[in-house]
C-alpha cells in the first residue's frame, strides 16, 4: 500500500467512521429536554467541530503508522475505541455517568498519545493539542449535563 492509499484509508476510517456514528446518534428529543449549561455550545457547533478534528486525528494516526511508532500506535487505536463509543453511550444509551467515564479515559489516552509522541513525532502530537482542548471542554459539558440532569 502506498503513503497515499494508507493516509486516504485512515481519513476514511476515522472521518467517515466518526460522521456516521454522528449521524446515527443524532442528540433528538432527550438531548433538547436537558438543563443545559450556560456554556453550552449551540448544537450546529459540533459537526463543523469534529469533521476538523476528525482529519487532524487521522492524519496523526497515518503519520504514527507510517513512522511504525508502536506504542503511539497502541494510544492512538484506544482514543479512537473511546471516541466512536462515546455518542451511542450518551446519545444512544442515554448514560450520562458512563459516557463520563468513556470521555474521561479518552481525555487520558489523548494527553497518552501527546506524551508518547512528543520526542519522536512532534507533528502527530501538535495535531492532537485541539482535540484534547475540545475533549477537555466536551468533558467539561458531559459532566455539567449529568450534574443538571441527575435525579
Amino acid at each position: 500500500m502506498s503513503r497515499s492509499q494508507a493516509l486516504l484509508l485512515f481519513l476514511v476510517l476515522v472521518v467517515g467512521g466518526g460522521l456516521a456514528i454522528g449521524y446515527i446518534t443524532l442528540p433528538g428529543e432527550w438531548y433538547a429536554g436537558l438543563v443545559k449549561p450556560s456554556f453550552n455550545p449551540p448544537n450546529w457547533i459540533f459537526a463543523p467541530v469534529w469533521t476538523v478534528l476528525y482529519i487532524l486525528i487521522a492524519i496523526a494516526g497515518w503519520r504514527v503508522w507510517d513512522h511504525e511508532l508502536t506504542t503511539p500506535q497502541q494510544f492512538w487505536w484506544a482514543q479512537l475505541v473511546l471516541n466512536f463509543l462515546w455518542s451511542p453511550t450518551f446519545f444512544g444509551f442515554q448514560q450520562m455517568g458512563l459516557a463520563l467515564i468513556v470521555i474521561v479515559l479518552l481525555l487520558i489516552a489523548i494527553i497518552g498519545f501527546i506524551r508518547v509522541t512528543w520526542d519522536s513525532e512532534q507533528i502527530s502530537a501538535l495535531l492532537f493539542v485541539p482535540y484534547l482542548l475540545w475533549v477537555a471542554f466536551a468533558t467539561l459539558l458531559n459532566a455539567s449535563l449529568w450534574i443538571l440532569n441527575a435525579g
